[in-house]
């Protein structure tokens, strides 16, 4: 079963504010777009189990036209605070790679 990465053109992450992260998954190809987007796979709930937030805080949104996946979340440290590793938020993605989708 292809990951994210094996499909995805871009999967980037960076801050929406210090208390906000916000991942882009975007295709080049519509058509793959629509195939993993009928899968389903990719959801709030997804994105809950894989950050450790409560669904309900979690922003997903599709995006038809840009063939493209936003999701926007609580970051669990706020950027630059005591124990955050990443302060950009520009590797908060990495989960999302290893994500099988069943095309």
């Amino acid at each position: 079963m292809p990951r994210i990465r094996d499909i995805a053109q871009i999967c980037k992450s960076k801050n929406a504010g210090p208390f906000m992260v916000t991942i882009d998954v975007l295709f080049e190809d519509p058509a793959i777009y629509q195939k993993v987007k009928a899968t389903g796979v990719l959801n709030a709930a997804l994105f809950s189990r894989l950050y450790g937030v409560a669904e309900e805080d979690v922003l997903f949104t599709p995006y038809d036209t840009a063939s493209a996946f936003k999701a926007t979340l609580p970051r669990l440290v706020p950027a630059g605070d005591i124990g955050d590793t990443d302060v950009y938020g520009a590797q908060q993605h990495a989960p999302l790679l290893e994500v099988e989708i069943p095309l």
